[in-house]
């Protein structure tokens, strides 16, 4: 095999040759289906179809394109949007579950966290305090890759690839920040249990669950936020980035008076959250639902003036009533779709399909699935020749995807790591206005070198993949040097679509490996 260096200047020069396109208003991405056309079809699927699956999915496998054949389009979407297919291989299953942060109650977690952090700050100085300051910094960063991790899997095996395509869109939109406070702690519940059994459902529903949730009461500090001691973060970010946008209309004293509905919305003090179950107002205007809690005490009561409607004082269900008045603006419809049609179809998305997708928003009362379905079902979900340009988290589960094709993997660590060199870690935007999304945001020399560092690496085999928890016992399952090239995925789905430059760098291949490490470095893999 030649040195990295030569291969890697190799695999760069086939990749940035394409990004000039992005640069201008060209029609395509580069020189892609130099050599096929739309109606050419393989084994029955169309140059559509496979469009309009790489946009379905997070990367195609061959159970995916055995349910895409059996079903056809309509049904297959039908089933996805249906959005009860949560299923995972059983050895996933089991690994997600055995995660720490998904198997212990949340009060427990929280618990152990602030025990954690006030044991070493009891402690003197000392070589002592030293030791237990790593202890703790890898305790905490435990949980930051523990829930990254339980995302991943999800991600690379779920069963309704829309689905986990929607929850990682959602957890981007509704972005928290892990370094900050106790949000580690809540990350991934706020995956499992706030953001997934919401991806397909009203978006109202959508905003209430990521705004009652301790992850973003404590990222954009609600829970600080009480009457005669006020914080504007969450209201404002709540317009500007989750729901409305900039310029659409609303003004900084409607940002001033959402803050006043939102006083008293906060987490459960320590002795309260540790009791189990969940109850309603068991005093007069006190709401909890697990670690949330509604205080009338810390509450302003007046009545509001808040996007031209008055809300009376009532407590609690001020903020139901504001959410509601935002989520019925034409500017949140507009906003939603854009944002859908600009991560799933293209950087910049035509107006009259956002414009359908906005139309169906406010006709089902905000409804996910039916937007999506306006989305899936146009002209535009099948176009061939797409020019979005995988961010960092759908190159590596498209990779993971594609290379190992469903075969549970026993170590998922890796996977973070390698979201963290190409600049995207899950959980890692200190901004709420999540990654950028954009093509452009992710075409510099220095992400492309890192993915081709991850292509020859996933391409080898040589990977921790397949290494036991201890990091150091090799697991028997490791598949050794993936036969790419040989595989029915590859031949069905991805050899149609390629370019002549990139046929011509995989066949100066001198070795599987090799090969593999041009595929997934290739512009026709990192464009979707």
């Amino acid at each position: 095999m030649p040195a990295v260096p030569m291969l890697r200047r190799r695999a760069l020069g086939l990749l940035m040759g394409c990004l000039p396109a992005l640069a201008c208003a060209g029609p395509a991405a580069p020189q892609r289906l130099a050599t096929a056309t739309v109606t050419a079809t393989v084994d029955g699927l169309s140059l559509s179809d496979i469009a309009w699956l790489r946009r379905d999915g997070f990367g195609l496998d061959s159970a995916t394109l055995a349910s895409y054949r059996q079903l056809g389009r309509a049904r297959f979407l039908d089933a996805q949007l249906a959005g009860t297919d949560d299923t995972l291989p059983p050895q996933v299953a089991t690994q997600i579950q055995a995660l720490t942060v998904v198997n212990t109650p949340l009060p427990d977690l929280l618990a152990d966290f602030r025990d954690s952090q006030r044991r070493f700050k009891d402690m003197p100085a000392g070589p002592d305090k030293d030791v237990a300051k790593k202890a703790l910094q890898q305790y905490r960063r435990g949980l930051d890759q523990q829930a990254a991790q339980a995302e991943l899997l999800h991600a690379i095996y779920g069963g309704d690839q829309l689905k986990e395509q929607l929850v990682w869109f959602w957890l981007n939109h509704f972005s928290v920040y892990a370094n900050k406070g106790a949000v580690r702690v809540f990350a991934a519940n706020y995956e499992e249990q706030v953001i997934r059994p919401h991806a397909l459902g009203k978006f109202k529903d959508l905003v209430m669950a990521t705004l009652t949730s301790p992850a973003m009461l404590v990222f954009l500090d609600n829970a600080q936020n009480v009457k005669d001691k006020t914080n504007e973060n969450y209201a404002r970010e709540l317009m500007e980035l989750h729901t409305l946008g900039v310029g659409s209309g609303y003004t900084q004293a409607d940002v001033q008076q959402l803050m006043r509905v939102l006083t008293g919305a906060g987490l459960a003090p320590p002795k309260v959250a540790q009791r189990a179950g969940r109850f309603g107002r068991e005093r007069l205007g006190y709401v909890r639902d697990g670690l949330f809690v509604f205080n009338p005490t810390k509450h302003d009561d007046g009545d509001k003036t808040f996007l031209g409607q008055t809300i009376p004082g009532s407590g609690y269900a001020e903020i139901g009533q504001a959410v509601d008045l935002i989520v019925r603006q034409p500017a949140c419809a507009q906003f939603v779709s854009r944002k859908l049609a600009e991560y799933f179809i293209a950087d910049q998305p035509s107006p009259a399909l956002v414009d359908a997708m906005a139309r169906t928003f406010q006709n089902t009362d905000g409804d996910i699935a039916s937007v999506m379905r306006t989305m899936m079902l146009s002209k535009d979900a099948a176009a061939v020749g797409g020019q979005k340009f995988k961010d960092p988290m759908r190159f590596v589960v498209s990779a993971m995807r594609m290379t190992y094709d469903g075969q549970p993997i026993p170590n998922a660590a890796p996977l973070q790591n390698w979201l963290q060199q190409m600049g995207e870690p899950l959980y890692g935007r200190i901004t709420p206005d999540g990654w950028p999304l954009d093509s452009a945001s992710w075409t510099g020399s220095g992400q492309l070198s890192k993915r081709f560092d991850f292509a020859r690496v996933i391409g080898s085999g040589r990977n921790r993949l397949f290494v036991s928890g201890d990091g150091y016992a090799k697991s028997n399952l490791s598949p050794g040097t993936p036969d790419l090239q040989g595989s029915a995925l590859y031949r069905d789905t991805v050899a149609p679509t390629l370019s002549d430059a990139t046929r011509d760098a995989l066949a100066k291949a001198k070795s599987p490996a090799e090969w593999n490490t041009f595929l997934l470095s290739s512009p026709d893999f990192n464009y979707r």
